[in-house]
């Protein structure tokens, strides 16, 4: 459902989140970002469906983890009765297999918990974009098309991992330095807090490096070979 408010369009959002304090901060972070209104915060997915069934809203922030239940059946469920809603996921889960699943069910975002303002509000706009030029035109160029970066929550395109990266890996390390306290990490740091490969995230922090994302610095101690460790710029 598209409202009206004023005269501007605003993008009808449900929130499904079972923590009370978590549902309300969401709720006013939601506030906070303009085009947006909220038209319900449930705790479970019973609700989910029922308010869904009699009001379709435009965009679900979902939660994974929820008492008894799992954020991923609701979308699935979405996703089987064929309804055209847009889902945001935010959870704790950081695993690369969930993520995945979540991309290849359409989510147009993954936000880690705790996330700041900043990052929520990044994503709404970036939605609100897409959203925005779907709605007003029946067909859309390729050009126009790569500037949206559909699926996509950074700023690389299809181009940039042409050599066998993957973008929501690279986006999974990106966040949990951006995020983190770090004053320097070795690739085995992160690999052990995201579950991925030593190998793979090395690949990734040296292609950060090239992008001036990072720096490597080199730690010689008094025996065995020099240490690596990233700073993030």
């Amino acid at each position: 459902m598209y409202l009206w408010q004023g005269g501007k369009s605003l993008i009808e959002v449900m929130i499904v989140e079972d923590d009370p304090m978590v549902r309300e901060i969401n709720s006013k972070f939601l506030k906070r970002v303009e085009g947006f209104v909220l038209y319900k915060a449930v705790a479970n997915l019973e609700d989910a469906k029922k308010f869904t069934e009699a009001k379709k809203p435009d965009l679900i922030l979902l939660d994974v983890y929820l008492p008894k239940e799992n954020g991923i059946d609701f979308l699935k469920w979405i996703r089987a009765q064929e309804k055209d809603i847009d889902i945001i996921l935010i959870t704790a889960d950081k695993s690369l297999e969930r993520v995945q699943e979540a991309f290849r069910y359409g989510v147009v975002d993954y936000l880690i918990k705790p996330f700041s303002f900043e990052r929520f509000k990044e994503s709404l706009t970036q939605f609100k974009v897409r959203f925005n030029q779907f709605k007003k035109h029946d067909e859309i160029e390729q050009k126009d098309l790569d500037k949206l970066k559909l699926g996509s929550g950074t700023s690389q395109n299809e181009e940039d991992f042409a050599k066998g990266l993957n973008k929501y890996t690279y986006r999974s390390i990106w966040e949990e330095i951006d995020k983190s306290n770090y004053e320097d990490f070795t690739a085995e740091d992160l690999a052990e807090k995201l579950g991925i490969a030593r190998v793979t995230v090395r690949r990734y922090l040296e292609y950060m490096e090239k992008e001036n994302k990072v720096e490597k610095l080199v730690e010689y101690g008094k025996v065995g070979r020099p240490q690596h460790k990233y700073r993030k710029i």
